[in-house]
Protein backbone atom coordinates (compact mmCIF):
# COMPACT_ATOMS: atom_id res chain seq x y z
CA UNK A 1 0.00 0.00 0.00
CA UNK A 2 1.83 3.27 -0.78
CA UNK A 3 2.44 5.33 2.36
CA UNK A 4 0.58 8.62 0.77
CA UNK A 5 -2.76 6.75 1.47
CA UNK A 6 -1.91 6.20 5.50
CA UNK A 7 -4.23 7.97 8.24
CA UNK A 8 -2.86 10.69 9.77
CA UNK A 9 -3.31 8.52 12.95
CA UNK A 10 -3.17 4.61 12.41
CA UNK A 11 -5.47 3.26 15.30
CA UNK A 12 -5.37 -0.67 16.11
CA UNK A 13 -8.48 -2.20 17.75
CA UNK A 14 -7.78 -3.31 21.51
CA UNK A 15 -7.91 -6.95 20.08
CA UNK A 16 -4.64 -6.15 18.17
CA UNK A 17 -3.23 -5.22 21.65
CA UNK A 18 -0.24 -7.88 21.93
CA UNK A 19 -1.05 -10.28 24.31
CA UNK A 20 3.16 -11.69 24.93
CA UNK A 21 6.21 -9.34 25.88
CA UNK A 22 8.68 -10.14 23.80
CA UNK A 23 12.61 -11.06 25.16
CA UNK A 24 15.06 -9.79 22.81
CA UNK A 25 18.01 -11.90 24.81
CA UNK A 26 16.55 -15.06 23.42
CA UNK A 27 17.64 -14.19 19.97
CA UNK A 28 20.97 -12.35 20.89
CA UNK A 29 24.42 -14.13 20.28
CA UNK A 30 26.06 -12.63 22.89
CA UNK A 31 23.96 -12.35 26.00
CA UNK A 32 24.13 -9.42 28.39
CA UNK A 33 26.72 -9.95 31.23
CA UNK A 34 25.66 -11.20 34.95
CA UNK A 35 24.71 -9.05 37.16
CA UNK A 36 27.51 -9.39 40.45
CA UNK A 37 27.35 -9.42 44.22
CA UNK A 38 28.77 -5.78 45.14
CA UNK A 39 30.77 -8.31 47.66
CA UNK A 40 31.75 -10.56 46.10
CA UNK A 41 31.72 -9.54 42.56
CA UNK A 42 30.44 -13.28 41.61
CA UNK A 43 27.47 -13.37 39.47
CA UNK A 44 23.66 -12.66 41.67
CA UNK A 45 22.28 -16.04 42.35
CA UNK A 46 18.11 -15.50 42.07
CA UNK A 47 18.10 -16.06 45.73
CA UNK A 48 20.41 -13.04 46.49
CA UNK A 49 17.92 -10.92 44.91
CA UNK A 50 14.81 -11.83 46.81
CA UNK A 51 14.88 -9.30 49.35
CA UNK A 52 15.15 -6.21 46.79
CA UNK A 53 12.90 -7.90 44.20
CA UNK A 54 9.25 -9.53 43.53
CA UNK A 55 9.67 -13.25 42.71
CA UNK A 56 8.47 -13.07 39.33
CA UNK A 57 10.24 -10.27 38.18
CA UNK A 58 13.76 -12.25 39.24
CA UNK A 59 12.85 -14.62 37.26
CA UNK A 60 12.02 -12.35 34.25
CA UNK A 61 15.56 -10.45 34.97
CA UNK A 62 17.43 -13.91 35.06
CA UNK A 63 15.62 -15.18 32.22
CA UNK A 64 17.62 -15.16 28.59
CA UNK A 65 16.19 -17.85 26.70
CA UNK A 66 12.13 -17.67 26.55
CA UNK A 67 11.37 -15.65 23.51
CA UNK A 68 7.55 -14.31 24.27
CA UNK A 69 6.00 -13.69 28.15
CA UNK A 70 2.45 -13.95 28.62
CA UNK A 71 0.87 -11.01 29.79
CA UNK A 72 -1.70 -11.68 32.44
CA UNK A 73 -5.26 -10.99 31.98
CA UNK A 74 -5.09 -8.49 34.69
CA UNK A 75 -2.46 -6.45 33.18
CA UNK A 76 -3.96 -6.62 29.87
CA UNK A 77 -7.18 -4.93 31.52
CA UNK A 78 -5.80 -2.46 32.56
CA UNK A 79 -3.49 -1.57 29.30
CA UNK A 80 -7.34 -1.33 27.56
CA UNK A 81 -7.88 1.96 29.31
CA UNK A 82 -4.87 3.30 27.25
CA UNK A 83 -3.67 1.27 24.87
CA UNK A 84 -3.07 0.62 21.97
CA UNK A 85 -1.08 3.94 21.75
CA UNK A 86 -1.33 5.60 18.28
CA UNK A 87 0.88 5.43 15.49
CA UNK A 88 0.99 8.83 13.31
CA UNK A 89 2.30 10.00 10.56
CA UNK A 90 4.63 13.37 10.62
CA UNK A 91 2.78 14.82 8.10
CA UNK A 92 2.38 18.68 8.62
CA UNK A 93 6.69 18.30 10.50
CA UNK A 94 7.81 16.57 7.10
CA UNK A 95 6.11 19.44 4.89
CA UNK A 96 7.46 21.88 7.68
CA UNK A 97 10.70 20.32 6.95
CA UNK A 98 10.22 20.47 3.05
CA UNK A 99 11.99 16.57 3.33
CA UNK A 100 11.42 13.78 0.86
CA UNK A 101 11.45 11.49 4.39
CA UNK A 102 8.53 9.82 5.77
CA UNK A 103 8.36 10.41 9.65
CA UNK A 104 6.55 8.02 11.94
CA UNK A 105 6.55 8.40 15.77
CA UNK A 106 4.58 6.26 18.33
CA UNK A 107 2.48 8.30 21.16
CA UNK A 108 3.13 7.59 24.41
CA UNK A 109 1.77 9.98 26.05
CA UNK A 110 -2.13 9.13 26.01
CA UNK A 111 -2.53 8.32 29.39
CA UNK A 112 -2.84 10.22 32.84
CA UNK A 113 0.93 9.68 33.91
CA UNK A 114 2.31 10.99 30.60
CA UNK A 115 4.44 8.93 29.11
CA UNK A 116 5.65 5.17 28.49
CA UNK A 117 6.18 4.11 32.02
CA UNK A 118 3.04 2.81 33.06
CA UNK A 119 3.92 -0.19 30.71
CA UNK A 120 6.07 -2.02 33.09
CA UNK A 121 5.01 0.26 36.76
CA UNK A 122 1.46 -2.26 36.07
CA UNK A 123 3.59 -5.45 35.27
CA UNK A 124 5.62 -4.32 38.71
CA UNK A 125 2.52 -3.90 40.72
CA UNK A 126 0.80 -6.76 39.63
CA UNK A 127 3.57 -8.98 40.64
CA UNK A 128 3.90 -7.25 43.67
CA UNK A 129 0.76 -7.80 44.80
CA UNK A 130 0.47 -11.03 43.44
CA UNK A 131 3.20 -11.83 45.90
CA UNK A 132 1.24 -10.43 48.64
CA UNK A 133 3.51 -7.85 49.71
CA UNK A 134 2.51 -4.59 51.29
CA UNK A 135 4.01 -1.99 49.10
CA UNK A 136 7.06 -0.35 47.33
CA UNK A 137 9.92 1.64 46.87
CA UNK A 138 11.47 3.71 43.90
CA UNK A 139 13.13 6.44 42.32
CA UNK A 140 12.46 9.06 40.02
CA UNK A 141 14.03 11.31 37.79
CA UNK A 142 12.08 13.79 36.26
CA UNK A 143 9.12 12.01 37.29
CA UNK A 144 7.76 10.36 34.87
CA UNK A 145 7.99 6.84 36.71
CA UNK A 146 7.08 7.88 40.35
CA UNK A 147 3.85 9.07 38.20
CA UNK A 148 3.03 5.73 36.41
CA UNK A 149 3.58 3.71 39.60
CA UNK A 150 1.87 5.32 42.14
CA UNK A 151 -1.21 5.16 39.64
CA UNK A 152 -0.54 1.41 39.31
CA UNK A 153 0.05 0.66 43.07
CA UNK A 154 -3.53 2.68 43.71
CA UNK A 155 -4.75 0.68 41.19
CA UNK A 156 -3.47 -2.38 42.79
CA UNK A 157 -4.35 -1.02 46.33
CA UNK A 158 -0.27 -0.76 47.49
CA UNK A 159 1.86 1.71 49.14
CA UNK A 160 3.86 3.46 47.07
CA UNK A 161 7.24 5.45 48.60
CA UNK A 162 8.82 7.48 45.38
CA UNK A 163 12.24 9.27 46.33
CA UNK A 164 12.53 11.87 43.86
CA UNK A 165 15.93 13.28 42.00
CA UNK A 166 16.28 16.64 44.41
CA UNK A 167 16.67 19.07 41.33
CA UNK A 168 13.43 17.79 39.94
CA UNK A 169 11.67 17.38 43.18
CA UNK A 170 12.21 21.11 43.28
CA UNK A 171 11.54 22.11 39.61
CA UNK A 172 8.56 20.35 38.82
CA UNK A 173 6.32 20.32 41.92
CA UNK A 174 2.93 19.62 39.70
CA UNK A 175 4.51 16.14 39.17
CA UNK A 176 5.56 15.63 42.60
CA UNK A 177 1.18 16.60 43.80
CA UNK A 178 0.15 14.00 40.89
CA UNK A 179 1.99 11.10 42.58
CA UNK A 180 0.85 12.90 45.75
CA UNK A 181 -2.95 12.58 44.23
CA UNK A 182 -3.07 9.07 43.12
CA UNK A 183 -1.38 7.81 47.22
CA UNK A 184 2.16 7.86 47.09
CA UNK A 185 4.86 9.44 49.66
CA UNK A 186 7.16 11.59 47.89
CA UNK A 187 10.61 12.56 49.43
CA UNK A 188 13.35 14.29 47.79
CA UNK A 189 16.95 12.73 47.00
CA UNK A 190 19.20 12.48 48.88
CA UNK A 191 17.44 12.50 52.38
CA UNK A 192 17.96 12.29 55.80
CA UNK A 193 15.68 9.56 55.73
CA UNK A 194 18.21 6.64 55.06
CA UNK A 195 21.49 5.60 56.13
CA UNK A 196 22.64 5.76 52.73
CA UNK A 197 20.93 9.55 52.10
CA UNK A 198 22.83 10.87 55.24
CA UNK A 199 26.42 9.78 54.18
CA UNK A 200 25.79 11.31 50.74
CA UNK A 201 24.51 14.71 52.17
CA UNK A 202 27.68 14.20 54.06
CA UNK A 203 30.13 13.72 51.23
CA UNK A 204 28.43 16.33 48.83
CA UNK A 205 26.64 18.97 50.83
CA UNK A 206 24.19 20.78 48.49
CA UNK A 207 23.85 18.02 46.17
CA UNK A 208 20.97 18.19 43.62
CA UNK A 209 20.92 14.42 43.83
CA UNK A 210 20.81 11.78 40.70
CA UNK A 211 18.82 8.79 39.69
CA UNK A 212 21.73 6.97 41.17
CA UNK A 213 21.09 8.73 44.71
CA UNK A 214 17.54 7.88 44.97
CA UNK A 215 18.08 4.50 43.64
CA UNK A 216 20.34 3.61 46.67
CA UNK A 217 17.76 5.23 49.04
CA UNK A 218 14.98 3.31 47.61
CA UNK A 219 16.29 -0.23 47.88
CA UNK A 220 17.65 0.58 51.34
CA UNK A 221 13.89 1.57 52.63
CA UNK A 222 12.80 -1.77 50.82
CA UNK A 223 15.22 -4.02 52.19
CA UNK A 224 14.61 -2.44 56.00
CA UNK A 225 10.79 -2.37 56.03
CA UNK A 226 8.97 -5.84 55.93
CA UNK A 227 6.83 -5.75 53.29
CA UNK A 228 8.60 -4.31 50.72
CA UNK A 229 9.82 -4.90 47.71
CA UNK A 230 12.39 -2.25 45.24
CA UNK A 231 10.64 -1.64 41.25
CA UNK A 232 12.82 0.11 39.16
CA UNK A 233 11.44 1.87 35.75
CA UNK A 234 14.33 1.68 33.35
CA UNK A 235 17.57 -0.11 32.71
CA UNK A 236 16.67 -3.95 34.05
CA UNK A 237 16.14 -6.70 31.60
CA UNK A 238 12.82 -7.21 33.10
CA UNK A 239 11.69 -3.50 32.39
CA UNK A 240 12.46 -3.55 28.57
CA UNK A 241 10.71 -6.65 28.36
CA UNK A 242 7.63 -4.82 29.46
CA UNK A 243 8.20 -2.10 27.53
CA UNK A 244 8.34 -3.98 24.47
CA UNK A 245 4.83 -3.71 23.63
CA UNK A 246 5.65 -0.77 22.68
CA UNK A 247 7.45 -1.97 19.64
CA UNK A 248 5.40 -5.18 18.55
CA UNK A 249 2.41 -2.65 18.43
CA UNK A 250 4.46 -0.22 16.11
CA UNK A 251 5.06 -3.06 14.36
CA UNK A 252 1.74 -4.46 14.10
CA UNK A 253 0.92 -1.04 12.90
CA UNK A 254 3.46 -0.82 10.12
CA UNK A 255 2.59 -4.16 8.71
CA UNK A 256 -1.22 -2.84 8.61
CA UNK A 257 0.19 -0.22 5.78
CA UNK A 258 2.69 -2.27 4.19
CA UNK A 259 4.82 -0.06 5.40
CA UNK A 260 9.24 -0.89 6.83
CA UNK A 261 11.11 1.97 8.61
CA UNK A 262 15.00 2.36 6.99
CA UNK A 263 15.56 4.09 10.59
CA UNK A 264 14.14 3.62 14.34
CA UNK A 265 15.06 6.61 16.78
CA UNK A 266 14.49 6.86 20.42
CA UNK A 267 15.55 8.18 23.05
CA UNK A 268 18.15 6.92 25.89
CA UNK A 269 18.80 7.40 29.60
CA UNK A 270 18.21 4.27 30.65
CA UNK A 271 16.77 2.50 28.22
CA UNK A 272 13.12 1.65 28.55
CA UNK A 273 11.69 3.48 26.00
CA UNK A 274 14.39 2.70 23.60
CA UNK A 275 14.63 -0.74 24.44
CA UNK A 276 11.06 -0.90 23.96
CA UNK A 277 10.34 0.56 21.05
CA UNK A 278 12.87 -1.29 18.78
CA UNK A 279 12.39 -4.81 20.91
CA UNK A 280 10.92 -6.74 17.43
CA UNK A 281 12.95 -4.80 15.18
CA UNK A 282 16.30 -5.95 16.31
CA UNK A 283 14.72 -8.94 16.86
CA UNK A 284 14.54 -9.64 13.12
CA UNK A 285 17.69 -7.99 12.36
CA UNK A 286 19.41 -9.81 15.16
CA UNK A 287 17.92 -13.44 13.19
CA UNK A 288 18.71 -11.18 9.99
CA UNK A 289 15.38 -11.22 8.64
CA UNK A 290 15.47 -7.84 8.33
CA UNK A 291 17.87 -4.88 8.57
CA UNK A 292 17.34 -1.35 10.18
CA UNK A 293 19.24 1.37 11.27
CA UNK A 294 18.91 2.06 14.76
CA UNK A 295 20.26 5.38 16.83
CA UNK A 296 19.73 5.53 20.31
CA UNK A 297 19.82 9.70 21.29
CA UNK A 298 21.29 10.92 24.56
CA UNK A 299 22.31 14.35 26.22
CA UNK A 300 25.71 15.90 25.68
CA UNK A 301 25.24 16.61 29.71
CA UNK A 302 25.01 12.71 30.57
CA UNK A 303 26.62 11.17 27.43
CA UNK A 304 26.54 7.29 28.65
CA UNK A 305 26.59 5.39 25.66
CA UNK A 306 29.24 8.52 23.24
CA UNK A 307 31.70 8.86 26.27
CA UNK A 308 31.06 6.33 28.66
CA UNK A 309 33.05 3.40 29.38
CA UNK A 310 31.99 0.02 29.08
CA UNK A 311 32.62 -1.97 32.36
CA UNK A 312 31.35 -3.18 35.61
CA UNK A 313 29.34 -0.39 37.70
CA UNK A 314 27.23 0.08 40.40
CA UNK A 315 23.95 0.95 39.10
CA UNK A 316 23.71 3.59 42.34
CA UNK A 317 25.74 6.08 43.81
CA UNK A 318 25.78 4.39 47.34
CA UNK A 319 27.28 1.05 45.58
CA UNK A 320 24.50 -1.30 47.30
CA UNK A 321 23.08 -2.58 44.28
CA UNK A 322 24.26 -4.89 42.14
CA UNK A 323 27.54 -4.55 39.93
CA UNK A 324 26.19 -4.38 35.82
CA UNK A 325 28.33 -4.10 32.79
CA UNK A 326 27.34 -0.94 30.69
CA UNK A 327 28.14 1.72 29.22
CA UNK A 328 28.83 4.14 32.40
CA UNK A 329 29.88 7.80 33.15
CA UNK A 330 30.49 6.38 36.76
CA UNK A 331 28.18 5.79 39.53
CA UNK A 332 29.24 9.17 41.21
CA UNK A 333 28.46 11.26 38.13
CA UNK A 334 25.73 13.89 38.61
CA UNK A 335 24.34 15.84 35.45
CA UNK A 336 24.79 19.64 36.15
CA UNK A 337 21.27 21.08 37.69
CA UNK A 338 20.77 22.65 33.97
CA UNK A 339 20.19 19.90 32.59
CA UNK A 340 16.48 19.82 31.88
CA UNK A 341 15.28 16.23 31.30
CA UNK A 342 14.81 12.94 32.90
CA UNK A 343 17.86 11.19 31.03
CA UNK A 344 19.88 11.84 34.59
CA UNK A 345 21.05 8.10 34.89
CA UNK A 346 24.88 7.56 34.71
CA UNK A 347 24.75 4.23 32.85
CA UNK A 348 22.66 2.19 30.20
CA UNK A 349 20.72 -0.51 30.01
CA UNK A 350 22.49 -4.46 29.85
CA UNK A 351 20.79 -5.43 27.13
CA UNK A 352 21.41 -1.88 24.81
CA UNK A 353 24.93 -1.52 25.90
CA UNK A 354 25.95 -5.20 24.53
CA UNK A 355 24.03 -4.56 21.65
CA UNK A 356 25.74 -1.25 21.24
CA UNK A 357 28.84 -2.38 21.97
CA UNK A 358 28.10 -5.37 18.84
CA UNK A 359 27.10 -2.98 16.60
CA UNK A 360 23.53 -3.45 16.09
CA UNK A 361 23.12 0.25 16.89
CA UNK A 362 24.44 3.31 17.09
CA UNK A 363 24.49 6.71 19.20
CA UNK A 364 24.31 10.58 19.51
CA UNK A 365 24.26 12.74 21.78
CA UNK A 366 22.77 16.03 21.51
CA UNK A 367 22.82 19.79 23.32
CA UNK A 368 19.99 20.91 25.51
CA UNK A 369 19.10 24.00 23.50
CA UNK A 370 18.70 21.99 20.25
CA UNK A 371 16.76 19.65 22.10
CA UNK A 372 13.81 22.36 23.03
CA UNK A 373 14.23 24.00 19.66
CA UNK A 374 13.49 20.70 18.13
CA UNK A 375 10.91 20.82 20.78
CA UNK A 376 9.40 23.75 19.99
CA UNK A 377 9.33 23.52 15.97
CA UNK A 378 7.87 20.33 16.39
CA UNK A 379 4.83 21.05 19.26
CA UNK A 380 3.93 23.88 16.67
CA UNK A 381 3.39 21.81 13.80
CA UNK A 382 1.91 18.75 14.97
CA UNK A 383 0.03 20.09 18.22
CA UNK A 384 1.46 18.06 20.82
CA UNK A 385 3.87 19.67 23.66
CA UNK A 386 6.63 16.98 23.50
CA UNK A 387 8.41 15.87 27.10
CA UNK A 388 11.96 16.64 26.45
CA UNK A 389 13.35 13.48 27.12
CA UNK A 390 11.10 12.87 23.53
CA UNK A 391 12.68 15.71 22.17
CA UNK A 392 16.03 13.96 22.21
CA UNK A 393 14.37 12.19 19.68
CA UNK A 394 12.99 14.58 18.21
CA UNK A 395 15.99 16.19 17.30
CA UNK A 396 17.93 13.55 15.95
CA UNK A 397 14.45 12.37 13.47
CA UNK A 398 14.81 16.18 12.08
CA UNK A 399 18.44 15.65 11.27
CA UNK A 400 17.87 13.07 9.76
CA UNK A 401 15.44 14.30 8.03
CA UNK A 402 16.80 17.31 6.58
CA UNK A 403 19.71 14.80 5.06
CA UNK A 404 17.02 13.20 3.43
CA UNK A 405 16.31 16.89 1.92
CA UNK A 406 19.88 17.22 1.15
CA UNK A 407 20.58 13.91 -0.66
CA UNK A 408 17.08 13.43 -2.02
CA UNK A 409 16.33 10.17 -0.21
CA UNK A 410 12.59 8.81 0.47
CA UNK A 411 13.75 6.97 3.51
CA UNK A 412 11.40 6.37 6.52
CA UNK A 413 11.92 7.01 9.94
CA UNK A 414 10.25 5.73 12.93
CA UNK A 415 10.77 7.26 16.17
CA UNK A 416 9.10 7.05 19.90
CA UNK A 417 7.61 9.92 21.36
CA UNK A 418 7.47 8.90 24.62
CA UNK A 419 5.12 11.51 26.53
CA UNK A 420 3.83 15.21 27.32
CA UNK A 421 5.36 18.09 28.14
CA UNK A 422 3.14 19.64 30.20
CA UNK A 423 4.99 19.22 33.70
CA UNK A 424 8.67 20.13 32.42
CA UNK A 425 7.36 23.83 31.56
CA UNK A 426 10.15 25.44 33.71
CA UNK A 427 12.32 23.96 31.77
CA UNK A 428 10.27 25.24 28.57
CA UNK A 429 10.92 28.89 30.34
CA UNK A 430 13.99 28.57 31.04
CA UNK A 431 14.62 28.16 26.92
CA UNK A 432 12.40 31.07 25.94
CA UNK A 433 13.73 33.13 28.48
CA UNK A 434 17.60 32.48 27.37
CA UNK A 435 18.32 31.19 30.46
CA UNK A 436 19.51 27.61 29.50
CA UNK A 437 22.70 26.45 28.85
CA UNK A 438 24.68 23.48 26.95
CA UNK A 439 26.23 22.04 30.13
CA UNK A 440 28.67 19.40 28.60
CA UNK A 441 31.34 17.34 30.97
CA UNK A 442 35.18 17.62 29.69
CA UNK A 443 37.18 14.50 29.29
CA UNK A 444 38.69 15.55 32.69
CA UNK A 445 35.56 15.42 34.50
CA UNK A 446 35.30 12.41 33.29
CA UNK A 447 38.51 10.60 33.80
CA UNK A 448 37.85 11.46 37.42
CA UNK A 449 34.63 9.05 37.81
CA UNK A 450 36.49 6.75 35.10
CA UNK A 451 39.34 6.22 37.74
CA UNK A 452 36.54 4.85 40.67
CA UNK A 453 35.24 2.42 38.43
CA UNK A 454 34.82 -0.92 40.35
CA UNK A 455 38.33 -3.22 39.31
CA UNK A 456 36.44 -6.25 37.97
CA UNK A 457 38.95 -8.51 36.18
Amino acid sequence: MSQEKIPYKIYLDEKEIPRNWYNVRADMKNKPAPLLNPATHEPMKPEELAPVFCEELIAQEFDNDTRYFPIPEEILNFYKVYRPSPLVRAYFLEEKLGTPAKIYYKFEGNNTSGSHKLNSSVAQAYYAKKQGLKGVTTETGAGQWGTALSMACAYFGLDCKVYMVKVSYEQKPFRREVMRTYGASVTPSPSMETEVGKKILAEHPGTTGSLGCAISEAVEKAVTTEGYRYVLGSVLNQVLLHQSVIGLETKIALDKYGVKPDIIIGCAGGGSNLGGLIAPFMGEKLRGEADYRIIAVEPASCPSFTRGKYAYDFCDTGMVCPLAKMYTLGSDFIPAPNHAGGLRYHGMSPILSQLYADGYMEAVSVGQTSVFEAAELFARVEGILPAPESSHAIRATIDEALKCKETGEEKTIVFGLTGTGYFDLVAYEKFHDGKMTDYVPTDEELQTYFNKLPKIY
